[in-house]
């Protein structure tokens, strides 16, 4: 059992007992040392107090949108680099044009940057979208190199890939923060599912009744 399976939730107000397989009580070594790393000066520290004074100022105030630029600025951000994903590419700009009127410098990286064909990478052909056609895959180290050469501060992702949002995150070195996730099937609203799992998207409820994915047919002899 973890947090998942909790319905006391002591160590948000500390007016209750906690469970038996409380994590907070498991790991009080690691408490402590964590205590320490987000007091400290280094970037964590300055990560923790910055997102928790954005919280304490601006609770249910604020769009994301509105959070990531306050975000930024308590930071002290000069240069903020933008991962984005062909398909909101216009987000992106308008997005950029945002963070500039806060004084602040960006740069954006498209998904498909090296335009890398898929079959390139090992992917069948026939697991393209668009078949026999040249089809780039995304990108997300490149995207992280060259925003780290330019020598961002923070880095903001806008609707990068599953997956690929995770190749990203490893590469980069300035902190990424997310903006927008990517959900073509629900308007990029990806808690939609779990609102709806009782009714319109039961099927996410068990894994049996997920859609087959597309199979690269058989190859003639």
């Amino acid at each position: 059992m973890s947090c998942s399976e909790c319905a006391v939730r002591n160590c948000y107000r500390r007016e209750k007992q906690y469970p038996a397989f409380c994590l907070t009580e498991e790991y009080k070594d690691a408490v402590e040392l964590t205590r320490r790393l987000y007091e400290s000066d280094g970037i964590d520290g300055r990560l923790a107090r910055a997102a928790a004074e954005i919280e304490g100022e601006y609770y249910g105030r604020l769009t994301r949108l509105e959070e990531t630029i306050r975000f930024a600025m308590k930071l002290g951000v000069k240069k903020l680099g933008i991962a984005s994903c062909i398909g909101l590419l216009d987000e992106a700009s308008i997005y950029a044009k945002i963070v500039r009127t806060a004084g602040i410098e960006t740069k954006t990286v498209i998904c498909k940057v090296g335009a890398i064909d898929k079959t390139e990478i090992g992917l069948p052909d026939q697991l393209k979208v668009c078949p026999g056609c040249n089809e780039s895959c995304c990108n997300p180290a490149l995207q992280a190199q060259v925003l780290n050469d330019w020598g961002a501060d923070l880095n903001v992702l806008v609707g990068l890939c599953v997956g690929h949002d995770a190749i990203f995150t490893r590469h980069s070195k300035a902190p990424a923060v997310t903006f927008i996730v990517k959900d073509r099937v629900l308007g990029h609203n990806p808690a939609a599912a779990i609102y709806t799992s009782k009714f319109y998207y039961k099927r996410v409820l068990n894994e049996t009744t997920f859609p087959e994915p597309k199979t690269p047919s058989r190859q003639k002899n």
